[in-house]
């Protein structure tokens, strides 16, 4: 009996580790994040700051909704959707948009984002691998 209730401790512990990890990994994701940095195509074609094409935010809430917004020469364009957190080799976002727009940046849907988180604070866009910008972003609260 004492070996049945161990085991069944034993496996409540580890099922509730695992739910931690994913609850700390949307925790992280939680906030707003901005764009720092694009890189192109051509080498040294780094920009960061203001010498940017454009300025963008995305806004992640808890309720796994984000908001991203673009701000490119005083015209401001937004979008919005939900997001799902898929864990395989590296942890990656994967952006669902309610609908199109020009401000998505997508190798594979015009309404289906993916970012690679490489750190605790700071993603990147996958929009590269298709001739997109390298894209950059850092967590800023």
């Amino acid at each position: 009996m004492k070996k049945q209730i161990l085991i069944l401790l034993a496996i409540v512990f580890l099922n509730s580790c695992k739910n931690n990890d994913d609850f700390n990994l949307q925790t992280e994701v939680v906030g707003n994040w901005q764009l720092i940095q694009m890189t192109g195509n051509i080498p040294n074609s780094t920009t960061k700051g203001a010498e940017m094409e454009w300025q963008e935010t995305y806004q992640f809430f808890i309720d796994g909704t984000f908001l991203k917004t673009r701000n490119r020469d005083g015209i401001i364009k937004e979008v919005s959707g939900t997001y799902n957190l898929k864990n395989n080799t590296s942890e990656t976002l994967e952006l669902n948009f309610t609908s199109e727009s020009e401000i998505i940046g997508s190798c594979t849907s015009n309404i289906k984002e993916t970012l690679k988180l490489q750190s605790e604070t700071i993603f990147l866009s996958s929009w590269n691998a298709c001739d997109g910008p390298g894209l950059k972003y850092e967590k800023v609260n």
